[in-house]
């Protein structure tokens, strides 16, 4: 991995869902390889935890990705030598209310879900690609999922919005072939996080007991390091798809 004087040292990087696992893990990334690293999301005390361990080249911001004024003043609250974002990493995603049977569901998680995981991530893309065009460079990360490529039981609408993220990915990456901005998306298998937590709404007894029944799970610097290969490559070359599962899945 090239150190802080590689070159990307300087570029502006924004990651959502940067308060904690994959999202922490690839700012801290990226940080390593000289990026000034806008860390989003919608917990402000702990983005600013992770910007304290992580350095002056972290900076912490409040975005709530399923709040359209939110994402649009998101330039309001960035200093303007901030502005030109280089890479974005669209990581911010849950699945609350998830691994239950369709019927069991509610319409309300369903549609936070999707506002979320597919048109929080379109949101801030277009927020984001009009610089990236003007500048005629730049590097779009989608945070896809192995759920992405093949649905499950009880998976019906985090599969779904992931197909989704796949299909959008895909296309985009199309839509500026032959420009200087590349569409990378990352599909990972099980990995340890607070998702689980998130997903039953605080029961750590059971997010922990899921991870463990699974067994080996990827750790959130594992996605991480992903990323930060994908956003290392030559101007000319696009990483477009990059699955990664612990060995359990393989």
């Amino acid at each position: 991995m090239a150190g802080k004087s590689g070159p990307l040292k300087g570029s502006v990087a924004l990651v959502t869902g940067a308060g904690g696992g994959i999202g922490a893990a690839t700012a801290e990334a990226l940080v390593a390889l000289g990026c000034r690293v806008l860390c989003a999301g919608r917990r402000i005390d702990r983005l600013e935890a992770v910007t304290r361990r992580l350095g002056p080249l972290a900076h912490a911001f409040t975005l709530d990705v399923a709040d359209e004024e939110s994402v649009d003043g998101l330039f309001d609250r960035l200093p303007a030598e901030l502005h030109a974002i280089d890479i974005l990493v669209n990581n911010a995603g849950h699945d609350v209310g998830g691994r239950r049977r369709f019927d069991e569901g509610e319409m309300a998680e369903w549609q936070s879900i999707i506002d979320t995981n597919v048109l929080g991530l379109i949101r801030v893309t277009r927020k984001v690609i009009p610089g990236m065009i003007a500048r005629d460079r730049g590097h779009i990360v989608n945070l896809g999922s192995i759920a992405g490529r093949r649905g499950y039981a009880g998976g019906t609408l985090y599969a779904a919005s992931k197909f989704a993220v796949h299909g959008f990915s895909d296309s985009l990456r199309l839509d500026f072939a032959d420009t200087g901005i590349r569409v990378t998306e990352i599909l990972p298998g099980m990995v340890r996080t607070e998702f689980a937590f998130h997903r039953w709404r605080g029961d750590a007894e059971r997010a922990r007991n899921f991870y463990d029944k699974f067994g080996t799970c990827l750790e959130p610097a594992d996605v991480a390091r992903m990323v930060a290969f994908a956003v290392q490559q030559p101007a000319h070359v696009v990483v477009a798809q990059l699955m990664v599962v612990p060995i359990s899945q393989t």
